[in-house]
C-alpha cells in the first residue's frame, strides 16, 4: 500500500512539471517557421533572446496569450498566433526556452536599478500585471 501511495504521489508529481524535451518537440512543432534560436532572421525575436530577458512565468504566460500581453512585454505590436496548446505544453515550451540561456538579465546584481516588476497573473479575475 505504501510504494502504490509513493508511485500514485510520483505520477501526479511528474505531471506538473514542465519536461525540456517535450518543450524542445512544441518547439519545433510549433514555434521554429517564426523563431530561431542562437541567432539567424526571422519574423519574432531569437529564443536566447527572450530567455535572457524574461522568467519561465512570463514565457508561458505570453505563449498562451500573446494578444493580451504585447503592451505590457513592451511590444508596439503582436504577430504571434494565438497558438492550440494544452497547458502542459505552454510548461514545457516555456522551460525549453529558458533552458537556452542559463544567465539572466534579472540575475545581474545592479544596487541603483529601480526594484524589478515580475508579471502576475490573478487566477480570479484572469488578468495579468506586472507588480514590484
Amino acid at each position: 500500500m505504501r510504494k502504490l501511495i509513493i508511485l500514485l504521489a510520483l505520477l501526479v508529481g511528474s505531471n506538473l512539471i514542465a519536461d525540456v524535451k517535450a518543450g524542445e518537440k512544441v518547439y519545433k512543432e510549433n514555434c521554429a517557421i517564426c523563431h530561431t534560436i542562437n541567432g539567424g532572421s526571422a519574423l519574432g525575436p531569437d529564443f536566447n533572446l527572450v530567455a535572457y530577458k524574461r522568467r519561465t512565468v512570463e514565457i508561458e504566460y505570453y505563449a498562451k496569450d500573446p494578444y493580451a500581453l504585447a503592451e505590457t512585454f513592451g511590444y508596439s505590436a503582436n504577430a504571434m498566433p494565438t497558438l492550440p496548446l494544452e497547458d502542459q505544453q505552454f510548461k514545457d515550451v516555456a522551460e525549453y526556452i529558458s533552458s537556452l540561456q542559463p544567465f539572466k538579465e534579472w540575475m545581474k546584481k545592479d544596487k541603483t536599478a529601480p526594484k524589478e516588476k515580475v508579471l502576475v497573473k490573478s487566477e480570479e479575475s484572469n488578468t495579468t500585471k506586472k507588480e514590484g
